[in-house]
């Protein structure tokens, strides 16, 4: 595993944004764990995130791309502060862009977009911070198709869940790759993190012990893609 890797799913925890305990999904699943990118809140941390998302988007997709795009709400802080860790770590310069959830209808900005104008040609990748039914890119992927001639070079999230999608037999994120021709790719894995934490300590602490483990095979017994 890459060290930045282990740094980061390091960091998610010491951020209190990847949780551990009794959550209900949006899916209405109980989940033994929980991601929130919302936990971010000062400046050192999203250097430190757009960092590590830079890293991950350079493994996967090199740098042969122009346009990063952040889903509002969330993506947005995510585009902004990695397209300033890759002018900070690799010299490239990238233009952000995000939806609106309302149109502007006034002012020189108006529209359905923040940041830079969508152009025909551009390659752009997709950032969010975790998928678990896809719909997020049910309703962006359509909006940055029809403003511009544009290819899609791929998604990338912060945690891959590992979990069923809204079919049943595949990953959320496998779904959206065969749904909408792009390559799909996280930062980490639910396996790596169990890898990282399992009887392992962070900040002092045992993070995944026996019994939260035993959780977690359970959630992935009924979840998990077979």
């Amino acid at each position: 595993m890459e060290a930045y890797k282990k740094e980061f799913i390091e960091f998610m925890v010491e951020s209190d944004v990847l949780k551990f305990g009794d959550f209900t999904l949006k899916s209405g699943r109980k989940s033994p764990f929980f991601m929130n990118a919302g936990a971010y809140v000062n400046g050192k941390q999203l250097r430190k995130l757009g960092e590590y998302y830079a890293k991950a988007i350079y493994d996967n997709y090199g740098l042969d791309f122009d346009v990063l795009f952040g889903p509002a709400y969330k993506g947005i802080p995510l585009a902004v502060a990695t397209t300033m860790a890759f002018d900070e770590l690799y010299g490239k310069e990238v233009r952000y862009c995000s939806d609106r959830k309302e149109l502007k209808d006034h002012g020189a900005d108006k529209g359905g977009f923040l940041g830079t104008t969508l152009k025909d040609g551009d390659r752009v990748v997709m950032i969010e911070d975790v998928t678990t039914s896809g719909k997020s890119m049910e309703e962006t992927v359509p909006k940055v198709r029809n403003a511009a001639n544009v290819e899609i070079k791929g998604l990338i999230v912060s945690l891959n869940r590992n979990e069923k999608g809204k079919g049943g037999e595949k990953t959320a994120l496998d779904e959206i790759k065969d749904l909408y021709d792009f390559n799909t790719a996280a930062i980490v894995s639910m396996p790596e993190v169990i890898e990282v934490l399992y009887n392992k300590e962070c900040n002092g602490k045992v993070v995944i012990d026996d019994d939260l483990k035993a959780a977690i095979d359970a959630y992935y017994e009924q979840y998990g893609v077979k």
